[in-house]
């Protein structure tokens, strides 16, 4: 085998196990929450006492493009002048499991509490307004015809599922 077969070869197997390992590992902003630990290691050992262990999830927000401009017949102005803006995310997690004194007998006893981040998915507030015209009609000389105009609020949307778990064991 030529050495510059060897070469390219070699650069070939590098780059797909790079790939493979980039793969394997998934960035926060892929996972949609950033991990973040309290560590009460060090206070435990100063006093000497077992401190519940204490993790959140925070999450990293997203912004979706919004729908393009809808027009619709009778009106000059699109649907939606202003429109909403989807924002994916999610409501923050926390993780605390905390030890207990001897109540269910021998052992150390437990009590934990789970609450993992939850997605979020959101609509911004939108706009919706019409001129105080009509579209030029046939029987007129190509004029437009006067109306009310016509104005509204489109309202936000939030969407989500928390979920809560409480445990409560005993490890021996």
């Amino acid at each position: 085998m030529k050495s510059t077969t060897r070469g390219t070869l070699a650069a070939v197997l590098t780059t797909m196990a790079a790939a493979a390992g980039a793969l394997a590992a998934t960035p926060a902003a892929a996972v949609g929450t950033v991990p973040v630990p309290v560590p009460l290691g060090g206070a435990e050992q100063a006093l000497g006492v077992e401190l519940p262990e204490v993790g959140g999830a925070i999450p990293v927000p997203t912004a979706g493009t919004p729908e393009g401009p809808r027009f619709t017949e009778g009106r000059i102005m699109p649907e939606e002048t202003l429109p909403q803006l989807p924002l994916d995310g999610g409501l923050p997690g926390l993780d605390v499991r905390s030890p207990l004194p001897h109540l269910l007998g021998d052992g150390s006893d437990r009590i934990g509490v789970d609450a993992p981040a939850a997605d979020l998915r959101t609509l911004t507030p939108g706009l919706a307004v019409d001129a105080p015209l009509t579209r030029p009609a046939a029987e007129s000389p190509g004029l437009p015809q006067v109306k009310l105009p016509e104005a509204g609020v489109l309202t936000p949307t939030v969407r989500t599922v928390p979920a809560l778990g409480l445990a409560l064991g005993t490890e021996r």
